[in-house]
């Protein structure tokens, strides 16, 4: 029975449940039975088994307790997130430590990404979100306000003004709701409470200590929303650290306040993404006698376009634009949209797919179109 004990005690102390003092407290325990049990009968060396390991129980019992605390830095494998980053991104361990000090779980969080709206809702439903006169009357005051900027960024780009207007506004309403949830509190709460993507956003809280202390924000203070995305063109920590861009030459790129790195820094994450100047987005399919089964045999669930313009030629569609929008062997993909008098039939080009690179969702970049569209156009 002690050697038994003695392996399983071996094993035990190797485990996160025994660290921080609990296997020196368990190892003390363990001696000092065996002592006694070298000196007693075997009746009482399964005393002894029943003691240590009623012991080791309520150890694991308190470790397993903290493993899902509320307050984040009581748990060993944030303490344990803490060392590896620290050593691998050569922060400052005790630094890095501070910031989780008074973290916790937030299920307000936990709620809002159970239930996003490209995931839920139909074209019919989404549309009226964001595609209202209330936002395309924001939309042209601020491509008004910052005509200048907005030049700049499509000469230098080839992203339309009013593409880069329209994602500002479907993200933020034009700045006017960033996020009010502390970034690095939602990050952590999606990398240590859900499971399911837990790596990605692991990687993104990573990624936004490390662009923080680059930038020398007051991280814990730092507001986005329920995903970690930032400023006024939600940027997440990877894609602020890839693509922003300081636009106003100013030494900073700051996508909060500085209207120039904003414009700019979408301008550059499209054009990065395979915008291609002056080339279509999209384009209703009307068709004479409904949507055919050849028709609809070209919708794919990838976002990727994969069908070249021969194809949807076979099937009836022509337009002025199909031409210029499959230049270069370009392919495009066709998708059925469930708007008010049933399903509607688009074709998307190279840059829908562009706009899907920044929200990877057909509602979504349907939206930024629609937004655009009418945000260019001289009707009042």
């Amino acid at each position: 029975m002690i050697a038994t004990l003695k392996k399983w005690l071996i094993k035990a102390r190797t485990r996160e449940t025994f660290r921080h003092g609990r296997a020196q407290n368990c190892t003390e325990q363990f001696e000092r039975l065996c002592r006694l049990g070298n000196r007693m009968k075997s009746a009482v060396y399964g005393g002894c088994a029943i003691a240590l390991l009623g012991s080791m129980a309520v150890a694991s019992g308190v470790a397993e307790a903290d493993e899902n605390a509320k307050r984040y830095f009581e748990r060993d494998s944030v303490k344990a997130y803490i060392e590896q980053i620290s050593e691998e991104q050569d922060l400052d361990v005790n630094r890095i430590s501070a910031l989780f000090t008074d973290l916790e779980r937030q299920q307000s969080i936990l709620d809002a990404i159970s239930r996003p709206a490209e995931r839920s809702l139909t074209w019919r439903e989404y549309r009226p979100i964001f595609v209202t006169q209330k936002r395309i009357d924001g939309g042209k005051a601020f491509l008004a306000e910052h005509t200048e900027l907005l030049k700049k960024a499509e000469e230098k780009f080839g992203v339309p003004a009013s593409i880069i207007t329209a994602i500002i506004g479907v993200e933020t309403y034009y700045g006017g709701n960033t996020g009010s949830y502390g970034v690095l509190e939602a990050l952590a709460t999606l990398s240590f409470d859900y499971p399911r993507r837990s790596d990605f956003f692991s990687r993104e809280m990573t990624e936004f200590i490390v662009l923080s202390e680059a930038e020398g924000w007051d991280t814990v203070n730092v507001l986005g929303s329920y995903a970690g995305a930032m400023g006024m063109p939600q940027f997440i920590a990877s894609s602020y650290r890839e693509y922003a861009i300081d636009f106003d030459g100013d030494g900073r790129r700051d996508l909060f306040s500085s209207h120039a790195d904003i414009i700019g820094s979408v301008g550059n994450y499209l054009a990065r993404h395979g915008w291609v100047e002056n080339a279509p987005i999209a384009e209703r399919w009307i068709t004479d006698n409904g949507i055919t089964q050849p028709m609809r045999e070209f919708v794919r669930e990838s976002l990727l376009p994969a069908i070249d313009a021969d194809s949807v030629r076979s099937q009836g569609f022509d337009s002025s634009q199909l031409a210029q929008g499959t230049q270069d062997d370009r392919l495009l993909s066709v998708m059925t949209m469930a708007g008010e008098q049933g399903d509607e039939l688009w074709v998307g080009y190279r840059n829908f797919y562009a706009i899907t690179r920044y929200n990877h969702s057909r509602l979504y970049a349907m939206a930024v179109y629609q937004l655009a569209e009418a945000i260019g156009s001289s009707t009042p």
